[in-house]
C-alpha cells in the first residue's frame, strides 16, 4: 500500500480538507477495519456480505507481521492488509494498532464512516442495511461508561492527573464505529494518548480506556455510547464466550440480531448491533449455511 512509518502516516492522515465540496463524483464508504493475528478468519463469510457492493466499501488488515499468508487474487482481501507491527493483547501497542488502521483508512477521501472488527466477527444484517444503517447515522458508536471497582477505576493511575482525572476516567468495548471527523481526532491526539502510552500498561488494558475516555472528555455530545459488537460475557472471565458450530441455528443468529432495544436518529429500535463475535472457524461451516438466509445476503 505505502512505505510509509507511522509518524508520517499519521501525519498525512490527519489532513482534513478546507474546501467541502469535492472536485469529483464522491459515493461514501463504509470502511472496515480488521484487527487480526493472521488471515480473516471467517473470510468465505465476508465474501458472501460484500458480493456485489462493490464501490461502497474499503477493506484493511492489520496482522501480525510474522504472518506470510495471503488471499486469493480474486479474494476481497487480497491486498488489503497494511504495514503492521507486533499487538499484544491488553497492551497499548493495541492503540497503535487501531490509529494506524484508522489513518490508512483516511488516506481514502471517500470513507465516510469506520468500523473495527476482529477476525471472529460477522455481519448480523446484510450488506445495505449495514451500510445504509453507518452512513446515515448522526451518531458514533463507541461504547462509554464508568465503572466502579478494580476493573473500571481501579485501573487508574493517578499520574495521568491533571490532564485526566479519575472523575472522567471511562470504560468501554474495543469495537468501535466512528465518522471521518473523528477517526481525524484520534490519529490525531498527541496530548491523551501519550499519557497511556505511559501510564496504561498491564493490567491498565488500554484498549478498554483510551477510546472511551477521550470521546467522553472531548466529543460525548456526538457519541451514542454503545458499541455495534455484540458480545456474551454471561460466563464471567477476561474474556467473552466463544460461539462454537452447534451454536450457530437460524434462531441463534435471529436472536442476536433483534432482541435488544435502543435509540437510534432519536428514535428507539430492535436493531442495535450490527455485528457479533467471538466465532469459532468450527462455526463457520453452518455460518455459510445459515448466514445468508437468515441476514437476506444480496438483498
Amino acid at each position: 500500500m505505502h512505505d510509509m512509518n507511522d509518524e508520517e502516516l499519521l501525519w498525512r492522515a490527519s489532513m482534513s480538507p478546507k474546501i467541502l465540496e469535492y472536485p469529483f463524483n464522491r459515493v461514501p464508504k463504509v470502511a472496515f477495519m480488521f484487527l487480526t493475528r493472521g488471515p480473516v478468519l471467517l473470510a468465505p463469510l465476508w465474501e458472501k456480505f460484500f458480493k456485489g457492493n462493490e464501490g461502497l466499501y474499503s477493506i484493511y488488515v492489520h496482522s501480525d507481521p510474522s504472518f506470510n499468508g495471503s488471499e486469493p487474487r480474486n479474494s476481497v482481501f487480497h491486498g488489503r492488509r497494511i504495514p503492521s507491527k507486533e499487538v499484544a493483547w491488553g497492551n497499548v501497542n493495541m492503540i497503535e494498532a487501531e490509529r494506524r488502521l484508522l489513518a490508512n483508512a483516511l488516506l481514502e477521501f471517500s470513507n465516510q464512516r469506520f468500523v473495527l472488527l476482529s477476525e471472529s466477527c460477522i455481519p448480523l444484517f446484510n450488506f445495505s442495511t449495514i451500510y445504509s444503517y453507518l452512513i446515515n447515522s448522526t451518531k458514533t458508536f463507541i461504547e462509554v461508561y464508568d465503572l466502579p471497582g478494580p476493573v473500571g477505576r481501579g485501573r487508574y493511575n493517578h499520574h495521568m492527573s491533571p490532564d485526566i482525572k479519575l472523575e472522567q476516567w471511562r470504560k468501554g468495548s474495543q469495537w468501535f464505529e466512528t465518522n471521518r471527523d473523528l477517526a481525524v481526532e484520534i490519529i490525531s491526539d498527541n496530548k491523551y494518548f501519550p499519557i497511556f502510552q505511559n501510564y496504561c500498561g498491564g493490567s491498565c488494558y488500554a484498549d478498554e480506556h483510551y477510546l472511551p475516555t477521550f470521546v467522553s472528555m472531548k466529543f460525548w455530545e456526538n457519541n451514542s455510547n454503545r458499541t455495534l459488537t455484540r458480545v456474551d460475557w454471561s460466563k464471567g472471565g477476561p474474556h467473552p464466550a466463544r460461539f462454537l458450530r452447534p451454536d450457530v441455528t437460524p434462531e441463534f443468529l435471529e436472536k442476536l440480531r433483534g432482541d435488544s432495544k435502543c435509540e437510534y436518529n432519536g428514535e428507539e429500535t430492535n436493531v442495535c448491533f450490527l455485528f457479533a463475535r467471538k466465532f469459532t472457524t468450527h462455526a463457520l461451516g453452518r455460518l455459510l449455511r445459515f448466514a445468508p438466509k437468515v441476514m437476506q445476503f444480496n438483498r
